[in-house]
């Protein structure tokens, strides 16, 4: 979809960005411990909220120019369209940094911190991909199967956590 398409279109909810930008804080944290224990909560904080900003940007410009530019003329109203449709794949990142400020802020570790992160983005992918099939008035076996499938993929993150944080 290009970004007048985009325009002209009712506003609605960038699922799959917003999976992806569950999926990718998961990432991010599970990344983040892989050098002598997990970031500060502060750290973990900043990284997940950078990188949720970082590839939104990427995803902005990625779309914007593979949907015309430069045989179109760049105009900042595309821009902002195609920002505001991306905008979900940075969001995701907010729960789970949320979530690892609230651990901190009760004066649970930076291991449990970490820890609470990771669940709230699992979740968020489950919820966001339930949600997005729900939306579609999908079958309930597809809802129930995209449930499943992000939590495998959610759980293939946390066992690699659980790896990485035993070595």
């Amino acid at each position: 979809m290009n970004a007048h398409e985009m325009a002209a279109a009712p506003e609605r909810v960038e699922y799959a960005g917003a999976v992806y930008g569950s999926l990718l804080a998961a990432s991010v944290v599970v990344g983040s411990t892989a050098e002598g224990g997990p970031p500060s909560a502060g750290e973990l904080i900043v990284l997940l909220i950078c990188t949720g900003v970082v590839f939104w940007l990427t995803h902005v410009y990625a779309q914007v120019v593979s949907h015309g530019y430069p045989a179109k003329p760049l105009s900042w109203r595309n821009v902002r369209t195609v920002a505001r449709h991306e905008w979900p794949l940075a969001q995701a990142s907010f729960p789970p940094a949320i979530a690892a400020a609230f651990a901190s802020g009760l004066g649970m570790s930076d291991v449990v911190s970490a820890w609470v992160a990771l669940c709230v983005a699992v979740a968020g992918q489950m919820a966001w991909a339930v949600t997005a099939a729900v939306r579609i008035h999908a079958s309930t076996r597809v809802v129930i199967v995209s449930g499943v499938a992000n939590l495998v993929l959610g759980l293939a993150l946390v066992a690699l956590k659980t790896v990485i944080a035993g070595h």
